[in-house]
């Protein structure tokens, strides 16, 4: 069974204005949704530990693991600007050569592909290499930004296939930000909507999907999410 985060308290404020003001659990996996600039962004940063100094922070997160940075995996949203790209994929990894051909192996690619560059790689490959990387180490919690964005309609379908097999295969907790509701039915379980830093409404994805309470979450369901103004 995947391991709980409970974020009891998340605080983030500037000059006496507050950002963020959020506490939320991550029990298996839980989809975090809101329109640009409510908050997605920080609580990632918050919990990579990357926020800017100049932001002052209250964080109590409790997990049933240490949370350090050998046991977070995080997955961005571009995989052509994850990676070096003068750089051989095999140079990418940090780890021992038979490692590497386990993890590429994990995520569906061949031993070839570490003597490539990412220009002769698609976008499909170059994110389950992304994917392989966060899994270098034995992680708990993987944290997925928008992952599908930059694919086309099957690489992101294989994608999220692949996300939903590893999660399971692996007993990952995962925290998945995304603005595309279609990508997180079959993999998120829970549910938390945001807006202006605050969380306006949580629950089960397929209760809040069928029967949303807060008039943000039924626009945002209904929306397409193809507008920008609904993308992180």
């Amino acid at each position: 069974m995947s391991k709980a985060v409970d974020i009891k308290k998340l605080q983030i404020s500037t000059n006496d204005k507050k950002l963020l003001d959020i506490s939320f659990k991550i029990i298996d996996s839980t989809a975090l949704i809101g329109q640009s600039g409510s908050g997605k962004s920080l609580t990632l940063k918050s919990i990579l530990n990357l926020l800017p100094s100049n932001l002052d922070l209250i964080f109590d997160i409790k997990a049933d693991f240490e949370l350090n940075h050998t046991n977070i995996g995080f997955i961005p949203q571009n995989p052509f600007t994850s990676l070096s790209p003068m750089t051989k994929i095999k140079k990418q990894f940090f780890c021992s050569e038979n490692r590497k051909k386990e993890l590429l192996s994990l995520v569906g690619l061949e031993n070839f592909v570490l003597e490539r560059f990412p220009s002769e790689l698609s976008g499909g490959q170059l994110q389950r290499v992304v994917i392989a990387i966060a899994l270098t180490n034995d992680i708990k919690l993987l944290l997925l930004d928008e992952p599908t964005t930059a694919l086309d309609k099957n690489s992101k379908e294989v994608i999220l296939d692949l996300l939903n097999d590893l999660s399971k295969r692996l007993d990952l907790s995962i925290l998945f930000v995304t603005h595309d509701i279609n990508s997180i039915k079959n993999i998120c379980k829970d549910i938390v909507i945001i807006k202006d830093g605050l969380v306006v409404e949580t629950g089960k994805t397929l209760d809040i999907l069928e029967n949303p309470k807060n008039e943000y979450t039924k626009e945002l369901i209904n929306s397409t999410f193809e507008n920008k103004e609904f993308r992180k």
